[in-house]
């Protein structure tokens, strides 16, 4: 009878089976208790589990409760820990532990993706593309006692995540607590983490001599958009050597002076647009380390066009899933609950990468809804 039930539930909405599926693996208490003791800096365990953690806020984020206090609600008996117990967790969440959740949940899932076969060929074939970006959390209402004098919304903080747009999945989220702070203050954690034959695609906040010149030293590649500030040399006259959809191309090599004295040779190639750019841009231009029997400047332009996809991802996480949640003024829980949604993308794209095994390519990317409901879905066992 129990097979017949399920039966009914895998022919009425695959995609809500598939998906229940997937938390129950991604979200098991015992993994994820496992990895908030090997992450873990200062936080422990006493009265709450992280995993009881995860699933609360899994809920909240999929939209099953409107909020925190909601869920708390619907739970309290379930979980038998106070409201402060549940916050003071939230509000403590080192941002390690939120990077690690996103890691190893992409470590998970990205075997399901490659066993499926319908993977993209990639962007540059023999190369894994990497596209970071960064995000900064809108702001949220004044509950915290030190933000009420502030006539502005307080901001909760910002990170740099990292998609991997061969699997459509986020690989790494970079969390930061200070929102005032540039996204280039990452950029040493980002570059620890950049390894040989990486191809790395990213906008002029990205663009220092010390990422660059970092990213050439692990064997890696960038396509970085440039910024006005940043000096560089001519080896040769700047030629045109084509035109893209945008516009036309056109490419010189150059070297850059690094801090350490060096000088690290590139290729400056410029994209003058048919259009201008939202800000007003008639010109677009980017560095890269490629060889040009590997990428030239016309596949160069099109690579760093392909940044927009990351534009999409943050697009399905504040639509499809609550990314963002007003009332939380604590920047670690505020980051916490984006990396959450950040895992809910990534278990989405495994869920269409199996509708595209059995439906095609073509037929999920241009007309199968995005926003498969998990209301449908219950609570994480975790939870």
């Amino acid at each position: 009878m129990i097979n017949a039930l399920f039966e009914q539930f895998v022919e009425a909405s695959p995609p809500s089976v598939m998906m229940r599926a997937l938390m129950e693996r991604i979200f098991a208490p015992d993994k994820l208790d496992a990895l908030f003791e090997q992450t873990a800096e200062r936080q422990y365990t006493r009265e709450l589990l992280f995993s009881s953690v995860v699933g609360w806020m899994s809920l909240v984020v999929s939209g099953i409760h409107p909020s925190v206090s909601a869920a708390y609600k619907a739970l309290e008996k379930l979980v038998g820990v106070s409201r402060p117990a549940l916050y003071s967790k939230l509000n403590g969440l080192e941002p390690g532990i939120s990077q690690a959740f996103v890691r190893y949940r992409d470590a998970e899932l990205r075997p399901l993706v490659e066993a499926l076969g319908v993977s993209s060929e990639g962007l540059l074939p023999g190369y894994a593309v990497r596209i970071a970006d960064g995000n900064l959390l809108g702001t949220t209402e004044h509950r915290i006692t030190v933000l009420r004098p502030t006539r502005s919304g307080a901001l909760p903080g910002k990170s740099i995540a990292v998609l991997d747009p061969q699997h459509h999945l986020v690989s790494d989220v970079f969390p930061c607590e200070d929102a005032h702070a540039q996204e280039r203050s990452r950029l040493p954690q980002v570059l620890a983490t950049v390894q040989s034959q990486q191809v790395w695609i990213a906008d002029r906040n990205f663009c220092t001599a010390d990422f660059l010149s970092g990213i050439a030293q692990r064997q890696g590649y960038f396509v970085i958009r440039a910024p006005q500030n940043l000096p560089w040399q001519a080896l040769e006259p700047l030629q045109e050597v084509g035109v893209s959809p945008t516009g036309s191309v056109w490419e010189h090599p150059v070297c850059l002076a690094t801090q350490q004295g060096h000088a690290l040779p590139m290729h400056r190639i410029g994209v003058r647009l048919k259009q201008p750019t939202r800000h007003g841009d008639l010109e677009v231009t980017l560095f890269t380390n490629l060889p040009v029997e590997i990428a030239d400047a016309l596949t160069v332009a099109e690579l760093y066009r392909s940044r927009w996809t990351v534009e999409g991802m943050f697009q399905v996480i504040t639509d499809v899933f609550s990314c963002e949640l007003n009332p939380l003024g604590y920047p670690r829980a505020a980051l916490f609950v984006f990396c959450i949604a950040v895992v809910a993308f990534n278990l989405l794209s495994t869920v269409k990468a199996a509708l595209k095994a059995v439906h095609g390519v073509g037929k999920i990317e241009s007309g199968y809804p995005t926003s498969i409901s998990l209301k449908t879905s219950r609570a994480p066992s975790g939870a």
